[in-house]
C-alpha cells in the first residue's frame, strides 16, 4: 500500500497559529501607527493655538494680521496684514500675500513654530501626519466664526478622534467641525457650506476638521 504525504492536524494547526500571529502583529502595528497620527494631528491643533496666543502677547497683534512685522523683521517687508483683527485668505491659500499664509511666516520669524523664515517655502501651511495640511483662516468654516484652524485629508476615524478628544465627537456641532473634502480638493473651501452630520470611516472619505482657536 502506497503511502500518502502531507500535513498533520498539528502541523496545520501550527501554522494557522502563527499566522493568527502575524496577522494580529500587523493590525496592532497599524492601530498603533493610527494613534501616533491621530497624536500628532491634535498636537498641530494644541501647538498653532498656543503659538498664535504667545505673539499675541508678546506683540499684540495677530501673527497674518500684523501690520507692524516688517519693522520687526526684513523678510516681512513688503507683505504684512492690514491690522482689522482677522486673518484673511483660505486656510489652503497658495498667494503669499494671503494673511493666512503670512500668519506661518510671522510665527516663523518670532520664533515659535519651526519652518523656513526666507525663501519660497517661508510661508507654506505646514503639512500633517495624514499628508493633508494645517492651515488658519477667519473667513469661516462650516459654520465656526472667528478665527479656526483646519487640518485636512484627515480619514474619518482619526477625524473622530480629533473631535471626540477636542469637543463633542459630532461633525456638525461644537466649537470642532469637519466637512468631507471634495474630489480634485478645494479651492474656496470656506463656501463648502455646512458640516457634516457624522463621520464615515470607510477608508476613502477625507475630511477637514475645523477648530475655534
Amino acid at each position: 500500500m502506497k503511502r500518502q504525504n502531507g500535513f498533520t492536524l498539528i502541523e496545520i494547526a501550527i501554522v494557522l497559529v502563527i499566522i493568527g500571529l502575524l496577522l494580529g502583529g500587523v493590525l496592532k502595528g497599524q492601530e498603533m501607527i493610527t494613534q501616533a497620527k491621530i497624536r500628532n494631528v491634535a498636537n498641530d491643533f494644541n501647538g498653532t493655538s498656543a503659538a498664535y496666543y504667545a505673539y499675541q502677547d508678546r506683540y499684540r497683534a495677530m501673527p497674518g494680521d500684523d501690520p507692524n512685522a516688517a519693522t520687526r523683521w526684513t523678510a516681512a517687508s513688503g507683505t504684512v496684514g492690514n491690522g482689522d483683527a482677522k486673518v484673511s485668505g483660505e486656510y489652503n491659500s497658495a498667494t503669499d500675500t494671503d494673511e493666512s499664509r503670512l500668519f506661518w511666516l510671522d510665527l516663523r520669524l518670532a520664533g515659535l513654530t519651526a519652518g523656513p523664515t526666507s525663501g519660497a517655502g517661508a510661508k507654506n501651511q505646514p503639512q500633517n501626519a495624514a499628508g493633508g495640511m494645517t492651515g488658519v483662516t477667519s473667513l469661516g468654516m462650516f459654520g465656526l466664526n472667528g478665527l479656526v484652524v483646519c487640518s485636512d485629508n484627515l480619514p474619518g476615524k482619526i477625524a473622530n478622534a480629533i473631535d471626540s478628544q477636542f469637543d463633542d465627537g459630532v461633525p456638525n456641532t461644537g466649537s470642532v467641525r469637519a466637512g468631507v473634502v471634495p474630489a480634485g480638493g478645494a479651492t474656496t473651501p470656506h463656501t463648502l457650506g455646512a458640516a457634516q452630520p457624522a463621520y464615515v470611516d470607510d477608508g476613502s472619505t477625507m475630511y477637514i476638521v475645523c477648530k475655534n482657536i
